[in-house]
């Protein structure tokens, strides 16, 4: 068996090829009907947040912040999953998660989790602010309603070119936060890590398997676009089917023993 500690004194990171990203779907969506009620329910509550928050801005005639917020959500995502990785880790371990333990999670209070979501939530904002300078710079207009939004980003050349910058832009911010958090959220929450090692391990895991997890970053970019086509009712499955996936790449990632 593999050592599980690298040389540097940091859990070893295991090597994966293309399949894994399928066998992660593939597990947290038999781990997913193992506690239908709970993961459900959890994915309701962010499907109806989500959906409300998204009806707001529509309403209010926001609609540049749908298309921006959208794309920011994957920078929070991985600490709303918290409650999944820890139902994960119960069936891991053959207990049936419930959901009292997944919304309130002994191992998530304390300071290193809260140092990683409150980084995650700084770059939020911060992309929230790059997003606006990006369509401030694409355009002297303000478009008031869903329409115009649309017909500008859709049918002239200043609306393809913010597209294509904010894709970018927002493209490489969210490539870079999904190496942070990837390893590093479930992480601090199996193991006795502080936020440097944890993050390390995650940066760590995607450089050495940088196809892979390239692939697994593209296909949960996929699951949630079209979840925020449905205007995120899908997110009452698929949010919750992502969270039990990712806990199973990170123990696939850095494999070593459960914490009890």
């Amino acid at each position: 068996m593999a050592s599980t500690v690298s040389a540097g004194g940091l859990p070893a990171v295991g090597a994966i090829d293309w399949k894994s990203p399928f066998r992660w779907l593939g597990g947290g969506w038999r781990d997913l009907w193992k506690a239908p009620g709970p993961c459900l329910i959890y994915g309701l509550a962010l499907a109806l947040i989500s959906f409300g928050l998204f009806y707001a801005l529509v309403e209010s005639d926001a609609e540049f912040w749908v298309l921006a917020l959208t794309v920011g959500f994957v920078f929070v995502a991985p600490m709303l999953a918290v409650g999944l990785y820890e139902a994960g880790r119960l069936i891991e371990r053959g207990e049936k998660p419930t959901l009292a333990r997944m919304v309130y999670v002994r191992a998530a209070v304390r300071q290193d989790v809260f140092y990683l979501g409150l980084g995650l939530v700084f770059i939020y904002l911060l992309w929230g602010r790059i997003a606006q300078i990006v369509y401030g710079l694409s355009t002297y207009q303000l478009h008031r309603t869903v329409m115009d939004f649309v017909d500008f980003a859709t049918g002239t050349s200043d609306g393809w070119s913010m597209l294509f910058a904010g894709t970018l832009v927002g493209g490489a911010t969210a490539y870079f936060v999904y190496c942070l958090v990837v390893v590093s959220a479930p992480m601090l929450l199996d193991r006795d890590s502080n936020i440097f090692a944890a993050t390390a391990v995650s940066f760590t895991a995607v450089t050495k398997n940088f196809g892979p997890m390239t692939l697994w970053a593209a296909i949960i970019a996929i699951l949630v676009l079209v979840s925020a086509a449905t205007a995120f009712i899908a997110f009452i499955v698929v949010f919750p089917w992502l969270g039990l996936a990712s806990w199973r790449a990170y123990r696939e990632l850095v494999p070593g023993p459960i914490k009890a």
